[in-house]
């Protein structure tokens, strides 16, 4: 009806993380940078997994 009740695809569950990872990366950034370097390669880990389901759903 209003979309409440519709479940949200991987993608969109990927792109969230994404988000808040990097958010904390930069937060991080300014106080511990392994941390913030951990965090960034997680996001990107995540990045590439969003790459590949977009490549499977174009084919």
């Amino acid at each position: 009806m209003f979309g409440i009740f519709k479940k949200k695809s991987e993608k969109d569950t990927l792109l969230k993380k994404y988000n808040a990872l990097t958010e904390e990366a930069y937060k991080l950034s300014h106080s511990n940078r392994s941390a913030s370097d951990q965090k960034t390669k997680e996001a990107n880990d995540i990045l590439d997994r969003i790459k590949k389901l977009e490549s499977e759903e174009n084919k």
